[in-house]
């Protein structure tokens, strides 16, 4: 049987996301190609030729619907405003397209995108790289083989400290950009938690933008009750001079604490690249986590992370007809979550969804 041709990948965007993350994910996945990139930073481009030899340059995203019969896929690594305008576009020039997260500003939004994906019978999926932390695929096979029992609390921190503004329009506090903590850190803490816990039935917030000059949410709190019972208590902060765990999961015969980040993201903006030959995601027994009680516990091997499953997955729902590995309504039901935080933290006031 013979290999059927790799699948075209347009990549809209090459700062941070596509540079560090997409493009080396995309080469780096069996049976994809990175075709061009859409970006007319002459700085940038002569980095992409550089990293992906043979890559073709746009300097808009139009070009990109143009030709949209030389693409299997877009990929939006631009700016969060941009994400419906593009998608809309892209989908209705017949492509399939995969959106960095947050895929839009509201839950409503991302419906209407996944509808019209739905209507073409195009794979719309966002991108949720964090599922496959190593961390936090070890905390799924631990709630999944019941080792701690019943799960009552579970809490989660993406801490940073980073007392001065960077800057650029994640900072921004203009509600067309999108930006905030509660959109970057909390798409992938609210979107964790759903995974594990299902649907929110309740949602509390507090949100402040702290350091001077803030003009958006640089520190945010947010509890979830689930429709199953679960408690999530998720924070985010630019502005943590101590950090807390990672994860501090509760059950009812024991409990899991981990410290630290997945490595996967500092190795890939450190130039490392999966199938280089080295083990890939894989976290030393020093910042493994621990499993049990206080008289009992013991260490918890962190299972490798894996982001390169992610465009895998990908690659093999185009094949068959498949779903996207993180589908539009998967992510608007966390948007529903990021919204009514949002309200709630306004209000001082819980949110039944």
């Amino acid at each position: 049987m013979s290999t059927p041709p790799p699948l075209r990948v347009g990549l809209v965007g090459y700062g941070p996301a596509g540079s560090f993350f997409h493009a080396p994910l995309i080469a780096a996945t069996p049976g994809l190609a990175l075709d061009t990139i859409v970006t007319a930073d002459p700085e940038r481009r002569a980095r992409a030729g550089a990293e992906h030899p043979g890559v073709r340059f746009a300097d808009r995203a139009d070009e990109l619907w143009t030709r949209a019969g030389e693409l299997d896929l877009v990929v939006l690594a631009s700016p969060n405003r941009t994400h419906v305008p593009l998608a809309t576009e892209a989908l209705t020039a017949g492509l399939p397209v995969i959106v960095d997260k947050p895929i839009a500003a509201t839950a409503a939004q991302a419906r209407t995108l996944a509808a019209l994906a739905d209507d073409r019978g195009l794979l719309l999926g966002v991108f949720q790289n964090r599922r496959w932390d190593g961390d936090f695929r070890t905390v799924r096979d631990l709630v999944a083989r019941g080792a701690l029992g019943d799960i009552h609390r579970f809490e989660s921190r993406f801490e940073r400290w980073r007392p001065r503004l960077k800057g650029g329009w994640r900072e921004s506090g203009d509600p067309a950009d999108i930006g905030g903590l509660l959109y970057d850190l909390g798409a992938h803490l609210v979107d964790q938690a759903l995974v594990l816990f299902g649907p929110a039935a309740h949602v509390y917030a507090e949100a402040a933008a702290l350091r001077p000059g803030a003009s958006t949410d640089d520190d945010a709190f947010i509890a979830l009750t689930h429709t199953s019972g679960v408690r999530s208590h998720l924070w985010m902060s630019a502005l943590t001079p101590r950090l807390g765990p990672r994860f501090r999961l509760l059950g009812d015969t024991g409990g899991y604490v981990v410290h630290g980040l997945d490595p996967q993201e500092a190795d890939l903006r450190a130039g490392r690249r999966p199938g280089d030959g080295s083990p890939w995601g894989e976290v030393p027994p020093a910042a493994w986590g621990t499993a049990g009680t206080d008289d009992d516990a013991a260490p918890v091997p962190t299972l490798p992370g894996d982001y390169p499953a992610f465009y895998a997955a990908v690659a093999a729902a185009l094949r068959t007809g498949g779903a996207a590995p993180v589908t539009a309504y998967e992510a608007a039901a966390a948007l529903d979550v990021i919204e009514a935080a949002h309200r709630s933290a306004a209000s001082g006031q819980t949110v039944r969804l």
